[in-house]
């Protein structure tokens, strides 16, 4: 017997009208603050960055790849790394069929991480994805889009991450579950701690390439493919900690 409330279907109808208003409200909440990220102010980039690709070395207006938008995710896969973040991959895997779509609509997708380009090739084809992803090994790039910290910063603290200060990264409820993700890539929970998630957008006009946005931690769950699916599933996120795995690491069912 369910321990949820139960009712009729014109019960179940009123509250879903009553709660269609506030879903109504959200979308042109969401609407307006997409309008506000389209709103900031362009940074000029003038520093340069070199990558290496699929394709051979490139700069960040190569990655452009003709378009005038591009999207980072700032995968967490640092050098010391043996495979990627788990939930990195879990968002990763939302990558490969909208790729193709923003491409053709003048923006394109990339994945960046710091590990050397052979690392991230293998593990790309482990995981079946076929989205570009960029090495940023022995760049300043991770770092001045505060998604990498070194270890120095990690032992006196006090670093900025999500336009704040923090001493540490594992989010609050997680507790010794980072150490395990941390395992599972092969490092211990500082190493792994030195990268961070994050997304990054960039324009591209008369040659010179702008920054125009960049959100961190919860910042990307709108972008984590699973998550609006179980905020409208019965039972909602229902999650106590990181239950997540790699794809190809569920049992079978």
């Amino acid at each position: 017997m369910s321990k949820h409330k139960t009712g009729t279907h014109k019960e179940w109808l009123d509250a879903r009208l009553e709660l269609l208003q506030a879903e109504k409200k959200h979308t042109h909440q969401a609407d307006d603050l997409a309008r506000r990220r389209q709103d900031l102010p362009w940074v000029r980039i003038d520093k340069k960055y070199e990558f290496d690709t699929d394709e051979g070395k490139g700069s960040l207006a190569d990655l452009f790849r003709g378009r005038s938008q591009l999207l980072v995710y700032h995968f967490m896969f640092g050098p010391d790394y043996t495979a990627g973040c788990p939930s990195c991959s879990a968002i990763a895997d939302g990558f490969n069929g909208s790729t193709i779509h923003l491409a053709n609509h003048d923006v394109m997708l990339w994945a960046v991480s710091r590990a050397p380009l052979a690392k991230l090739q293998g593990y790309k084809k482990r995981m079946g994805w076929t989205f570009p992803w960029a090495s940023s090994f022995g760049s300043d790039f991770n770092p001045d889009f505060g998604v990498a910290i070194t270890e120095e910063q990690q032992r006196e603290g006090g670093f900025e991450y999500n336009y704040q200060n923090e001493e540490s990264f594992p989010s609050k409820g997680f507790g010794d579950e980072v150490a395990k993700l941390a395992a599972s890539t092969g490092t211990d929970q500082p190493t792994y701690t030195r990268e961070r998630p994050g997304m990054s957008a960039f324009a591209l006009e008369d040659g010179v390439v702008y920054h125009t946005y960049s959100a961190y931690s919860r910042g990307v769950d709108a972008i984590w493919g699973m998550y609006p699916w179980l905020d409208r599933a019965p039972k909602g996120r229902n999650e106590a900690g990181i239950w997540w795995r790699r794809h190809d690491e569920y049992e079978k069912r």
